[in-house]
């Protein structure tokens, strides 16, 4: 997957995930919530926030995925996901970002083991 260049939208990204204890910046899905709870004992949305700050903030990287799911291409043009080692495995994250509607906000739609 590319990897996102554009650094003005990763510095976007970095000002909703550096809120990350913060509620609104983050929202998480559902399922992604319920996967979590299931799969990374000890850990929860705020954790998995603070760790996506800090991979960020670090340098790491995020792809940048052309959306071609039909129920969501018209609605999101891209999904951005994150590859983060988390106990000891590496976990995917795929997100969302959108800052028309509240401001900065990463969305987490779905999350499992890379």
């Amino acid at each position: 997957m590319p990897p996102l260049k554009d650094r003005k939208l990763v510095e976007r990204i970095l000002e909703a995930l550096k809120e990350w204890n913060c509620d609104g910046f983050i929202q998480w899905k559902r399922l992604p919530v319920e996967w979590l709870r299931k799969n990374l004992e000890g850990h929860d949305p705020k954790s998995i926030g603070s760790l996506m700050y800090e991979h960020v903030a670090n340098g790491g990287e995020i792809d940048q995925v052309v959306e071609t799911r039909e129920d969501y291409r018209n609605l999101y043009p891209y999904h951005y996901d994150f590859r983060i080692p988390i106990a000891g495995r590496l976990i995917y994250i795929e997100t969302r970002f959108d800052e028309e509607k509240m401001g900065p906000t990463v969305y987490v739609v779905n999350i499992h083991d890379a």
